[in-house]
């Protein structure tokens, strides 16, 4: 292995047994010498890679944008329509929040310790949202007098709201919430041809 290898390795390492410290600890109570414990280097390579606590919170903040920009980017395995796209989006997010600690701390990081840095992880999902929303109202799918905008804003909402209450009780990041909400909401968003081509528990993988 590489000098350059060991150091992306060590790094890497290093946000990964943060954020878990962050979720588990909370910003404030996690320390850098439990961070460097956990990713099993000393306080000196820790220090080499990052320079402070608040370095390191920036880095999972940023590795969780970087996660949802390429989920979000990344292209169906088939043409689909611009509501199915938004469903099996909401869900890839939802999987991620649950299983992807990462993730879960960069949004709980982002949303509760204050403008450390100009990212904001909750517009970032809005902006992924939005694209999808305005999609859908220019393939003609939306219900008349739905607003892409609205739409977007109710699902940010629900998702982040899933994401808040699931600190609690990991249960409300499985698929059944999410596939709930969408049955309730797709009656009333979307326009009648399209509704019964819709899947809102997402379109399976496999």
């Amino acid at each position: 292995m590489s000098k350059q290898e060991r150091a992306i390795r060590t790094r890497n390492a290093l946000i990964l047994s943060a954020a878990q410290l962050f979720e588990r600890h909370g910003y404030t109570q996690a320390s850098l010498d439990d961070i460097s414990s956990g990713a099993h280097v000393s306080r000196g390579a820790l220090h080499f890679h990052f320079e402070n606590k608040a370095a390191l919170a920036d880095a999972v903040e940023q590795a969780a944008a970087h996660t949802l920009r390429t989920t979000a980017h990344t292209p169906p395995p088939a043409p689909t329509s611009a509501i199915q796209a938004l469903m099996d989006l909401s869900h890839r997010m939802v999987h991620l929040l649950h299983h992807d600690i990462v993730v879960r701390a960069g949004f709980r990081l982002n949303c509760d310790t204050g403008p450390r840095t100009p990212l904001d992880l909750r517009q970032e999902w809005h902006t992924c949202v939005h694209r999808l929303t305005t999609r859908a109202a220019d393939e003609h799918t939306l219900a008349p007098g739905i607003s892409p905008d609205s739409l977007a804003t109710t699902i940010v909402a629900t998702t982040t709201g899933l994401e808040i209450l699931s600190r609690a009780n990991h249960a409300w990041l499985s698929p059944s919430p999410l596939t709930t909400f969408w049955q309730l909401l797709l009656p009333s968003i979307t326009n009648p041809p399209t509704l019964p081509t819709l899947q809102p528990n997402g379109t399976p993988t496999h």
